[in-house]
């Protein structure tokens, strides 16, 4: 099995009964694996390289510089959060240890006025603890920006994809809840317990993942059909999947994809941005297509369970 390829400039110039052709792949690429490869998306390189600088630069600082940006305790959202901090398994009820990984975490741009919801100022919209890095804070929000209108333009091939008003989505993301990771594998070389994980096996929580791996990098796996299957990176492609609310939104159509970064022996280091793109805080997501399906969730409070059951 390889996950196939959608290329996103074409369903932008594409008339409507080619648009509703190209869209239908991508319902299969998403009831087959609930993976694929986005090409033609038009994120400008230059905008991508100066993210891969900041975020190369912010992780060969010193413990002691990163400690100026981490976050003050567990569960706060955004900051650096260093080794042995988190366990992605633990979102799926597994207890491991603790994935082998650091991070940077950023949230949403703006915070939207109104905001009644205690939770969600104290979970979504807490400040950024940027790094006093070169160009770092100006980087992130920059590829920040093109993730969010990304997302956006991508949520409207799923409506199309799904037989849907392109608009339909549009109402549960006027403010998304959005956070942009970026990962550090540092190397192994020798794994002591064969059970730990850069990233334990998730899935993911929101809508849809945009997930960037360092060129040429390795270690992306999804489980498919009782298998573990690598996951390419290439050069000109992000790496787009869907999450349980996506998966709950098509009533089950589309799958929220177990996967895992694998940790191994003799494993040079890693880099990674992921763009979690998530509803609104309040946002309430219930299946499309089969209303006798009761189930419904809120936006925030599912991320904001799940993400903390990770944190140690």
């Amino acid at each position: 099995m390889s996950i196939k390829k959608f290329n996103l400039r074409d369903f932008r110039i594409a008339k409507s009964s080619k648009r509703k052709e190209l869209a239908a792949e991508v319902d299969s690429m998403f009831r087959e694996s609930g993976f694929l490869l986005l090409s033609g998306h038009g994120v400008p390189p230059d905008v991508i390289a100066e993210q891969w600088r900041a975020v190369s630069s912010f992780f060969s600082q010193s413990q002691e510089i990163k400690t100026e940006v981490s976050v003050p305790y567990p569960g706060y959202p955004y900051g650096w959060i260093g080794p042995n901090k988190e366990a992605l398994a633990a979102s799926k009820g597994v207890k491991t240890l603790p994935d082998l990984k650091e991070s940077f975490n950023g949230g949403p741009l703006t915070i939207p006025l109104g905001i009644l919801d205690k939770q969600a100022y104290e979970f979504c919209y807490q400040p950024t603890l940027f790094p006093k890095v070169n160009g770092f804070k100006k980087a992130w929000i920059s590829y920040y920006g093109k993730m969010e209108a990304l997302a956006k333009e991508i949520m409207e091939v799923f409506a199309v994809a799904l037989g849907l008003e392109t608009d339909y989505f549009n109402e549960f993301i006027n403010y998304p809840i959005s956070a942009l990771r970026a990962l550090n594998y540092p190397p192994i070389k020798n794994l002591k317990n064969k059970d730990q994980q850069r990233a334990g096996a998730h899935t993911d929580y929101g809508s849809l993942t945009i997930l960037l791996p360092e060129p040429k990098s390795t270690g992306l796996q999804i489980f498919w059909h009782g298998k573990w299957i690598d996951v390419p990176s290439t050069d000109d492609c992000f790496i787009i999947n869907i999450g349980d609310l996506m998966e709950l939104w098509t009533s089950n159509r589309w799958v929220s994809t177990l996967h895992r970064v694998v940790a191994q022996p003799n494993q040079p280091g890693r880099l990674s941005l992921a763009f979690f793109h998530q509803p609104d805080w309040d946002a309430e997501i219930k299946p499309i297509f089969n209303e006798a399906q009761e189930t419904s969730v809120k936006s925030g409070p599912y991320l904001m369970k799940k993400f903390l059951s990770t944190t140690n």
